[in-house]
């Protein structure tokens, strides 16, 4: 069994933002994949379901994004699992927007979710970073409220299908194949332009 964490922040007024994008990709996987239905468990929601030939709980931690640790950690230690088993779907300043890459381990760079995760687990997991860009270099003060700022109209129909192409290649990722995941998903996103 893997275990996908989608970060994000619980409430509507908190749905559209780029720092919900976690939430937005989990959703999208369970519906792309036929997950069974949201429940509540380990402080966060929960869908079980199958990508490819491997069992994936998606995880959308409840507790705000700078306690999302505690409801992963949770979910790791009910089903006896290692970090190897977990990956975690965030939004990624230091990427352009629209963009995706996967790494295993690093540091946080600035980001809560990832930070509350580290202290509980360590930093060894698998990371689905997705780009919302960078206000520009020597803009620290509009850093926050342009993560926390919802998408732009824009923005609606990339994002879509970002989200789409990230549930529609997900086998890959099931599989380990991080590198064809990432390749898949940036060919799609080049089709789309």
């Amino acid at each position: 069994m893997q275990i996908w964490a989608g970060l994000g922040n619980p409430g509507a007024q908190y749905a559209l933002q780029r720092h919900n994008v976690g939430f937005m990709a989990a959703d999208v996987i369970a519906d792309a994949h036929g997950f069974g239905p949201w429940s509540k468990k380990f402080r966060g929601l929960v869908a079980e379901g199958r990508i490819g030939g491997q069992k994936v709980l998606l995880l959308k931690p409840q507790t705000f994004m700078n306690a999302s640790g505690d409801c992963v950690s949770q979910a790791l230690r009910f089903y006896k699992l290692d970090l190897d088993a977990l990956t975690v779907f965030h939004d990624e300043l230091d990427l352009a927007p629209m963009k995706v890459k996967v790494k295993v381990g690093g540091g946080t760079a600035g980001h809560n979710g990832l930070r509350s995760i580290d202290a509980h687990l360590g930093p060894d997991f698998r990371r689905v970073r997705i780009g919302i860009g960078h206000p520009g270099p020597g803009q620290k003060e509009k850093v926050t409220p342009h993560v926390l700022g919802n998408y732009a109209k824009s923005e609606m129909e990339p994002l879509s299908d970002l989200l789409a192409a990230i549930a529609d290649e997900a086998a890959w990722l099931a599989e380990g194949d991080d590198a064809r995941f990432m390749s898949e998903v940036a060919l799609r996103m080049q089709q789309e332009e």
